[in-house]
């Protein structure tokens, strides 16, 4: 198991430099957990957020064709001097290409899950496998389309955030693609520490889309922490442990489920911390970072404290071609923030919105609310 790098205290961050690099396709909240964890973290990431900039130094903005995290500028960047054999805590964007985790970790402690465990669990046929041993209920894959377009979806291997799934029509996908059945429910995630063998729930959430006619299955928010009904707190919290201990996971990690009535269809694991760091990272629980680097070196806590009240984190994208202009001023319930001069394409994200309320349905539709709000005000903007 990997040791929990010594946290610094920030006079030593000031004339020491980043004692940590987070990465991921957006590492804005990888880098907000880690100052909550009293960290100094370096950034890479293709966005470069203006708070991405506030909270990580250096904050490294790499070039890529698509929402694609591309080798050779990710290990430019991560050669750098002051980066040079630091810790690095990974993000959405490595599940499609575990062997560039793997040449990652040749010079530097990988904080996470290995690549090897990553590349079982985002190979769909072994997952299910896999899955198929547990006796835990998933949906079917193949890989090519046998049975009616209408009950299939096609899906990247190792894709992320929801805009590469579409409803499967005809024959074999290309290669890096598979089908899967397509299964009623809505969706849960659960987001859980491990420790190789045994894991504890930090919080449910339900998800939503913001479907588009090209990507029915874009990823729209999150919400929690949705309260687990009492029927499923025998069976949920052993299923988490059998999935920690087959997979041999460690730190964060979130289990996607559909959920129809008592029925759960697992859909995926995500061998990482993800989006809904913006929804649990909060008092009164210990900062979720420094859990995910204990939970790495093994070292679990017996039980976490319940958050109060509900948080909702919701991506606003682009209904039009939208300019950011330098000197725009943001509100406070959002982050992501783009740096300025900026023109947005349609169906970009532009940044995330944050909401509150007593239940998850109530903050999910304070966030809408303040979409709205946002989504007029860069209409007005642009006329």
């Amino acid at each position: 198991m990997p040791t929990t790098p010594p946290a610094r205290s920030p006079a030593d961050a000031v004339t020491e430099g980043p004692d940590i690099v987070v990465a991921a396709l957006s590492a804005r909240a990888l880098a907000a957990a880690a100052r909550r964890a009293g960290r100094r973290p370096a950034a890479i990431d293709l966005f470069a957020d203006l708070d991405t900039k506030q909270l990580a130094e250096p904050c490294l903005r790499l070039l890529a064709e698509g929402l694609r995290l591309e080798s050779a500028p990710l290990r430019d960047a991560l050669a750098r001097t002051e980066l040079r054999g630091l810790p690095l805590v990974y993000g959405a964007g490595f599940e499609d290409d575990p062997a560039l985790l793997a040449r990652l970790a040749e010079d530097r402690p990988l904080m996470g899950n290995r690549p090897d465990v990553v590349a079982r669990i985002k190979d769909p046929f072994r997952f299910a496998t896999l899955l198929d041993r547990l006796g835990i209920p998933h949906p079917t894959v193949a890989p090519a389309l046998d049975g009616s377009p209408g009950d299939h979806l096609r899906k990247r291997i190792g894709g992320s955030g929801g805009a590469h799934i579409t409803p499967a029509t005809s024959g074999k996908p290309q290669p890096g693609w598979y089908i899967q059945r397509r299964v009623a429910g809505h969706a849960l995630s659960v987001l859980f520490l491990a420790d190789g063998d045994r894991a504890v729930i930090v919080g449910l959430s339900r998800q939503w889309t913001a479907p588009t006619a090209a990507s029915p299955y874009r990823y729209g928010g999150a919400a929690g922490p949705w309260r687990c009904p009492e029927r499923w707190t025998p069976t949920l919290p052993a299923m988490i442990n059998r999935l920690a201990a087959a997979f041999e996971l460690v730190g964060l990690n979130s289990a996607d489920f559909l959920v129809t009535g008592s029925n759960f269809h697992l859909l995926e694991i995500n061998p990482r911390p993800g989006a809904t760091l913006d929804v649990f990272d909060r008092p009164p629980l210990s900062p979720l970072l420094g859990l995910h680097l204990d939970a790495c070196a093994g070292r679990l806590p017996d039980r976490l404290p319940a958050l109060p009240g509900c948080r909702a984190a919701a991506v606003l994208y682009a209904d039009a071609p939208t300019r950011i202009e330098a000197g725009r001023r943001w509100p406070a319930w959002t982050a992501d923030r783009p740096a300025a001069p900026a023109l947005i394409g349609r169906g970009e994200p532009v940044c995330t919105v944050f909401g509150e309320g007593p239940s998850t349905a109530a903050a999910r539709r304070d966030a809408e609310r303040r979409q709205r709000e946002l989504a007029a005000l860069a209409a007005m903007e642009m006329q």
